[in-house]
């Protein structure tokens, strides 16, 4: 067989490898996806897709750079796809944004009912001391099933007369956490040592807080599902409000700009002819 011949069949050599014929699928299936779109100006070339994130990063700063050329603050540029921005000019779109969205500072009144709602978020010096066994959600993974296994394993913990050592046996067995080989034992942990779920569950719960012992359902964070084991805990102190006024007002600011920023996006996008992209403007890159 000659060179040319191996080469139509593949890296095989015979037309029972296929690879030839996948790569040429590949690249049909690239060239048929949908080239985006802001207003006729294409994001990307042909066949050259970027990931969603980026595609979306390329059509919130499109859609402000024509508004930016509208505005006359920068230059027409002949262009039939989006172009790439220096750092100037992307200073003079985040100008623009900062004059068009104006944002109140918060008044006392405000601050202080943020405050007195929100009081198990201003508190110092709280912790747990937690184990836990982790059933970790990856990729492939049949959730459905992993939540039977980790649920049998929940119900085995919270019968009577459950042996004082079957916790660690369990998350020596079964969790997909290193501190298996401690019984699951994580140690002391404050709300900025763990995921935010987690921090949710134990700590700014106010309605019912997270008690002493195994508790009674599966906690879900983005690493998996959770079996939960609280062996002490820390209440800490809760701040004065003179303490934190300042941290609150940035808060309750934050919000504010986020609110208004999503605002503005939205109408960009509302008066914008997009083409092959799905935009949500709470996705915008300036909405942090």
């Amino acid at each position: 067989m000659n060179t040319s011949q191996a080469s139509t069949h593949g890296c095989g050599g015979t037309g029972t490898c296929g690879c030839g014929a996948k790569a040429n699928q590949a690249a049909e299936a690239a060239s048929a996806q949908p080239v985006a779109a802001i207003n006729g100006i294409t994001l990307h070339t042909p066949g050259n897709r970027p990931d969603e994130d980026t595609l979306r990063e390329r059509a919130y700063t499109e859609l402000l750079r024509q508004q930016a050329v509208q505005a006359g603050l920068l230059p027409r540029k002949a262009v039939l796809t989006a172009p790439e921005l220096d750092d100037a000019e992307r200073a003079v779109l985040e100008s623009m944004v900062d004059a068009a969205v104006q944002v109140p500072q918060p008044t006392a009144q405000e601050c202080r009912r943020y405050f007195e709602a929100r009081q198990s978020q201003f508190v110092v010096g709280q912790a747990v001391h937690m184990r836990h066994i982790l059933f970790a959600v990856t990729a492939g993974v049949n959730v459905q099933a992993l939540t039977v296994h980790a649920e049998k394993a929940l119900i085995s913990l919270l019968g009577k007369n459950v042996p004082v050592d079957l916790f660690g046996k369990l998350a020596a067995e079964l969790s997909n956490c290193p501190t298996s080989t401690q019984g699951g034992d994580l140690g002391w942990v404050g709300p900025d040592d763990c995921a935010p779920e987690l921090a949710q569950v134990l700590f700014f719960q106010t309605e019912t807080p997270v008690g002493l012992g195994v508790q009674p359902r599966l906690i879900h964070s983005r690493y998996g599902f959770h079996i939960i084991d609280v062996l002490e805990r820390r209440d800490g102190r809760t701040l004065d409000y003179d303490e934190v006024r300042e941290r609150v007002a940035a808060q309750l600011a934050m919000q504010s700009r986020a609110k208004a920023l999503h605002q503005y996006m939205s109408l960009l996008v509302g008066q914008a002819l997009v083409e092959g992209v799905e935009l949500n403007s709470a996705d915008s890159p300036l909405v942090q």
